[in-house]
């Protein structure tokens, strides 16, 4: 398989599309959790009533259709290779929690993999849906009417006073994370992210990496969600979280023009040497690697470089990571032999442009 037919099929068709504000924020998504009435939380289950649950997708949503998403495959846990399920992580389609429990869970991907339907994770349902871009208001919408859709069959685990009941304590309520995640070169750079973090959490939100919770912002990359679901709606959870990345998003504006203004020079050469490095290195770690893309990125959104997409650092923050190296090579690798192939696919995608 060629590299330009690997990207095609490996690349949701969603992540190669811009949205509002995309030179910052490169996805927002809605996520819920919801459980079954009656049916005990997954962690207490008995493996029947999970087959149960299971079982019940298979017949009612396999093949299924919701607006513009198109079918929905239903996709076994217990199914896959250790690096198909690794594939799926990098790609946000599931979370890491489902496959350390894989037997009874699924999930149901539509097929342009802009949603996402968990079953039996750590509650029995857990909803997503993605788009490009700045455009929470319209996510929360559509996962909505997608929530909608799902109880016209399923009778919902619900209290009238504490809404959706959920295995963590911490979802109970609306059951919903809001997230978006964004590019925020500058703000690392100049160490503001630092300082502005421990604001953003009073306020009830959370910064993380880019895999969630316990993970490192690779590649200046940060993920802000909110905290608290219990207590306000989805429109005002959504809105104050909105507030907060509309502030981000003018400061790393802000930050940009800045060290254009006082060091335009220095971060133009950063942004080549970065560039060389990914043209030109036969081996190199990921880290290395999403410090140079995050440059190369900042590098197109000033204008230093026109002709690489945008959508780069999309592409590659997921074609690089381990589980994909290893499907794209079509065999079991080590860490060096990671660092090796990542450096090869990396001067090939840039390659690519070069022959357009």
């Amino acid at each position: 398989m060629s590299l330009q037919q690997f990207i095609n099929e490996a690349i949701s068709p969603w992540m190669k599309e811009e949205g509002p504000d995309s030179d910052i924020v490169m996805s927002s998504r809605i996520r819920l959790a919801r459980n079954f009435q009656n049916y005990p939380f997954p962690i207490i289950s008995s493996e029947e009533r999970m087959e149960e649950i299971l079982q019940f997708f298979k017949e009612e949503y396999a093949g299924k259709s919701f607006r513009d998403y198109h079918q929905f495959e239903v996709v076994e846990m217990d199914k896959l290779q250790s690096v198909e399920k690794r594939v799926l992580v990098e790609k946000h389609l599931i979370s890491p929690h489902l496959t350390e429990h894989s037997k009874h869970s699924a999930s149901l991907i539509s097929q342009n993999e802009q949603v996402s339907i968990m079953i039996n994770e750590e509650d029995h349902i857990r909803i997503q849906l993605y788009f490009p871009g700045f455009q929470l208001d319209r996510a929360l919408e559509q996962a909505s009417q997608l929530d909608d859709w799902l109880e016209e069959k399923v009778d919902y685990a619900f209290d009238e006073n504490r809404g959706y009941l959920t295995a963590c304590p911490t979802n109970v309520g609306t059951g919903m994370r809001a997230s978006v995640m964004m590019h925020l070169p500058a703000l690392a750079m100049t160490q503001q992210i630092t300082r502005m973090t421990p604001a953003i959490n009073q306020l009830g939100l959370v910064v993380r990496g880019i895999f969630g919770e316990g993970s490192e912002a690779l590649g200046n990359i940060f993920q802000i969600s909110n905290q608290i679901t219990l207590g306000k709606s989805e429109e005002d959870i959504v809105e104050d979280l909105h507030s907060i990345v509309k502030q981000l998003i003018d400061q790393e504006r802000k930050a940009r023009q800045a060290l254009m203004h006082r060091s335009g020079v220095q971060l133009e050469d950063r942004v080549f040497r970065s560039y060389g490095v990914l043209k030109h290195s036969r081996i190199i770690e990921s880290k290395e690697a999403a410090k140079c893309l995050s440059d190369l990125r900042l590098g197109i959104d000033l204008g230093f470089i026109d002709h690489i997409p945008k959508t780069i650092l999309n592409e590659l923050m997921v074609l690089t990571q381990p589980g994909f190296l290893q499907q794209y090579a079509k065999e079991s690798l080590s860490p060096s032999e990671r660092d090796v192939r990542r450096a090869s696919l990396i001067r090939e995608r840039l390659q690519l442009e070069n022959k357009e």
